[in-house]
């Protein structure tokens, strides 16, 4: 990056903990791991943001996906009904579920690499979703609506 050019990315990310829902050790090193990636490479701009960098911290308050997102002399509160995810984030969760266990039961690579792919398609359908739901507020990228998703599940699941 050169002088000037603005940094539309996340170099901050927390999860509330109070928020957080209890974790598998698979579902923990998912979160950890969304996290290093995000923060690694993402493409975060907040509408109206100007310059970044951003810090982001997720939480739920009523059932709802909160986003405080900070900057240079920029701040802003988003409130998200989590209601278009819910059946994603289940089928998600299930997918998951069926995945893990196959590798604890050593299961036939092939069945492992099906369960994987399934998980793999309805976490790119969350991705979509969460930009739509996410349109002319934040812009962002599928890798990066992937990896927030991850996070978003985080709070979500019930281990």
């Amino acid at each position: 990056m050169t002088g000037g050019e603005p940094s539309h990315r996340l170099v901050h990310i927390e999860l509330d903990e109070a928020s957080l829902a209890p974790l598998s050790p698979e579902q923990d090193e998912e979160r950890k791991v969304a996290i290093l990636d995000l923060l690694k490479s993402n493409h975060f701009e907040p509408e109206g943001g100007g310059q970044g960098p951003y810090r982001l911290k997720l939480s739920m308050v009523d059932s709802r996906l909160v986003l405080e997102i900070t900057g240079q002399d920029f701040e802003r509160r988003l409130l998200l009904s989590m209601s278009p995810l819910r059946g994603v984030i289940k089928d998600y969760f299930m997918l998951c579920d069926s995945y893990y266990s196959a590798i604890r039961n050593a299961t036939t690579p092939s069945q492992i690499e099906v369960l994987d792919m399934g998980r793999r398609g309805v976490h790119d359908e969350a991705a979509g979703i969460l930009r739509q739901r996410l349109d002319g507020k934040v812009d962002l990228d599928q890798e990066t609506a992937r990896r927030l998703f991850t996070l978003v599940c985080a709070l979500r699941w019930r281990g």
